[in-house]
Order: C-alpha cells, then structure tokens, then sequence
C-alpha cells in the first residue's frame, strides 16, 4: 500500500512544490503544465526502472495465458522511460500522454488480476483492499496526464 502513497507523491510533488514555490514567493518559477509533466516523468522512470530490478515479480503479475511474460515486462519498461522522456518534449506531449492513458487502461486489468491472486508486490497481496485504493488511483493518474500533457 505504500507503493501507492508514494506514486500519487511522486506524481504530484512537482507540481505541488512549483505551487507552494509560486505561493510564497509571488512568483512562477516554472510552467504549472510542465510541472504536471515533471510528476509524469517522475513517477513513469521509477516504474520503468521497476521494472527491470522486480521483472520476475512482475511477470507473475500476468495471466498464465500470456506467452513471454519476462520480455514484456522489459518492453512495458522500457516504452515506460522512453515515455517519461518523451513527455517532457512539447512536440511530443500530446501524443506520449494519450499513449499512456492507453497503456495505464490496458494495465488496469493486470493489477486486478495480480491483486484478485493476491501477487505479493507493490501491495497487490492485500487483494481487494488494495484494487480499492489501486483502481481510483488508477484513474487518477489517466486524469493527470490527460491534464497536463494533453488537453
């Protein structure tokens, strides 16, 4: 469960702290969007990263039917860093953020999966307790990275 606490962090932190920044001084430091962005990037190279230190966990995340579990947790990796790169580029924000609204959709049902077989990472062991939080998070970052890298 604390995995969850710190990914809702991580995302918003920079955009929180860019606020608490501009509040106290007067003054933007940094585009609030871009900040939004910041938290994007943040939280998508400490899940990338995830996933080549925790691939065996990982890979039992998913069903038994699908077929070469361990290279693509090393592909969603790696389109995970890449995407947090990417997102920091205008030209490319739009697009690297639709495509993670996509890939945190296509992933909704892998975390309630690991969580309904009670998976012993990032808290899907605690089960429904954890899709409780899990799922609304879920949503949340889609809303996030719609708000500030797309609309």
């Amino acid at each position: 469960m604390k995995l969850l606490i710190v990914m809702f962090c991580v995302i918003v932190g920079p955009w929180a702290a860019a606020m608490l920044l501009e509040l106290t001084t007067g003054k933007q430091w940094i585009d609030p969007k871009l900040a939004g962005c910041l938290g994007v990037t943040c939280l998508f190279l400490l899940t990338g990263v995830g996933h080549f230190f925790l691939t065996q966990p990982m890979a039992r995340m998913l069903p038994a039917w699908v077929p070469a579990k361990v290279p693509l947790v090393y592909i969603t990796g790696m389109i995970e860093l890449a995407a947090a790169v990417l997102i920091l580029v205008p030209q490319w924000r739009a697009a690297v953020g639709w495509g993670l609204i996509v890939m945190l959709a296509l992933f909704l049902p892998v975390n309630i999966y690991a969580a309904v077989k009670k998976i012993p990472i990032g808290g899907h062991e605690f089960g429904m307790k954890y899709l409780a939080i899990r799922i609304p998070l879920q949503f949340f970052l889609m809303w996030w990275i719609w708000r500030f890298a797309v609309a």
